[in-house]
């Protein structure tokens, strides 16, 4: 389908409009192709689950989540300061 697209575009007028419709096509293509690689269900999600449980170990996951959160709560923070450095007016919402 890609070849029939490409000979498309090149017998018709070579415009911005074919070619935006033509990128638009092939976009398209791509996102269907996709499709069944991005889509996580239930099993995909004990996959991941065992497989960082393979990687890290039982005892490991509890000291990675409390770093993770600890540093999403720095980055909330971080982006609150930086807010009211913009805008006086936004107020900690706490």
């Amino acid at each position: 389908t890609k070849i029939h697209l490409v000979s498309r575009f090149a017998r018709e007028k070579y415009n911005l409009r074919t070619f935006l419709v033509l990128l638009s096509e092939i976009k398209l293509l791509i996102m269907i192709s996709l499709v069944p690689f991005l889509a996580f269900g239930p099993m995909q999600i004990v996959v991941v689950v065992l497989v960082v449980l393979l990687l890290f170990g039982g005892k490991k996951i509890p000291e990675l989540m409390r770093g993770l959160g600890s540093g999403i709560k720095e980055f909330k923070d971080a982006s609150k300061d930086d807010a009211k450095d913009v805008d006086p007016k936004i107020e900690d919402k706490k």
